[in-house]
């Protein structure tokens, strides 16, 4: 089975919904997608159907029942910060090892691919010693890089590939995906990050609305 690992430059700048398109296109075309969320924090049952793991089950056409959330996402925190602060609010810790087993177990089942989505961006902590670049390292997966296209994000997103690629890892892709605010047009943004990093397939999402917006985006299965 292939995996791919979306991670992004910072958090809120559109992974979750660029998983989600995936996930719906995957299935559309006929391929079996495992979808994962395993880290998640901000989750309480009251906000839930404003979660990242509640947009990525509809996403998959799959009900929200427990065993569904605990299979997408079992390390849950309600604090909306990093995942090492979120649980420690807790008095919990995420056990690394159990988060890699977790996401292998994943791997080995009978799809044809597992999207692993992370948590925050690159360098967002999980424990007190392990970001979410070990663990991405840990799983050794090709990694989906989703940007914004907000001002800044150009240091961002170079910043962060610089981090990946001296971990010895590969970008199969990176995604802009449209900022709610952007202060040139993306294709300007996207044919500079290009420039820097010309070897990288780079694609834009524009910006996503409607109560299902990744059934709006373009067709992103060619970057994976």
């Amino acid at each position: 089975m292939t995996s791919v690992f979306i991670t992004s430059s910072g958090t809120g700048v559109g992974k979750t919904l660029v998983t989600a398109s995936l996930a719906h296109q995957l299935r559309r075309g006929g391929t079996a997608a495992r979808v994962l969320k395993p880290v998640i924090s901000g989750f309480t049952p009251e906000d839930f159907d404003e979660s990242d793991t509640a947009i990525l089950l509809q996403s998959q056409e799959t009900a929200p029942t427990g065993d569904a959330i605990d299979r997408m996402s079992p390390f849950r925190f309600a604090a909306p910060l990093s995942p090492d602060m979120a649980a420690a609010r807790e008095n919990r810790s995420i056990d690394f090892e159990a988060l890699v087993a977790f996401c292998r177990d994943a791997a080995a089942g009978p799809e044809d691919i597992t999207l692993i989505e992370g948590v925050g961006g690159v360098m967002v902590p999980l424990t007190e010693r392990e970001t979410v670049l070990d663990w991405m390292a840990a799983l050794g997966a090709p990694c989906l890089l989703v940007v914004g296209s907000y001002l800044g994000t150009i240091s961002h997103t170079l910043t962060a590939a610089g981090t990946i690629a001296a971990r010895g890892l590969a970008i199969s892709a990176i995604v802009i995906s449209e900022s709610e605010e952007s202060p040139v047009p993306v294709a300007e943004t996207q044919a500079t990050i290009q420039r820097f990093l010309p070897d990288i397939s780079i694609s834009a999402v524009p910006r996503l609305s409607g109560a299902k917006p990744w059934l709006e985006a373009p067709d992103l299965t060619s970057l994976i």
